[in-house]
């Protein structure tokens, strides 16, 4: 059996991460990895070091579902990094227990609804440029040039007296 290790984030540096070392250690962490700052910054230095420390068999333990993930496409994508490691996941206010066949049922609800809702989104995406297009409207970017610098530029090129560079500062 493995080490089960905390990770505590608060947002701001007027939060106290106490709280959360508290439960965590109650809980039986071995060691508690803290990071100070917005759930929805990349850079999340101590996670980092957790992450790589986690071997088989170790419990990867929060105060809270929403301190692991800066959404829930992100938790349930580091969850199921957990799952494929052989790391199990805990997180204390929600009870969730990735060892114990309820809390996998949960994180499968989870992962499920993160990928409706994905599905979701790409479906309004398509039916959007399906009706803008059905206006008349392009997507993408403006053409860089018109059709009459088009056909200037095309003409010049051909006739061989100027560079391309020249050319684009015609």
């Amino acid at each position: 059996m493995g080490h089960a290790f905390g990770y505590a984030r608060v947002s701001t540096g007027d939060q106290d991460a106490r709280l959360q070392h508290d439960a965590l250690e109650a809980a039986g962490c071995y060691k508690v990895f803290t990071d100070t700052a917005s759930g929805a910054l990349a850079s999340r230095p101590e996670l980092g070091k957790l992450l790589d420390q986690l071997r088989p068999g170790d419990t990867l333990v929060v105060w809270r579902l929403d301190r692991l993930g800066r959404s829930i496409r992100h938790l349930i994508d580091q969850l199921t990094e957990l799952q494929e490691r052989g790391i199990e996941f805990r997180s204390l206010q929600e009870n969730i227990d990735t060892g114990s066949s309820g809390g996998r049922l949960v994180f499968h609800i989870f992962a499920s609804l993160a990928e409706f809702e994905r599905d979701l989104i790409s479906e309004r995406t398509h039916a959007g440029l399906e009706a803008a297009r059905a206006r008349g409207r392009r997507g993408g970017r403006p053409p860089l040039l018109s059709g009459d610098k088009l056909r200037t530029a095309r003409k010049l090129y051909e006739q061989q007296d100027m560079t391309v560079a020249q050319i684009g500062e015609v």
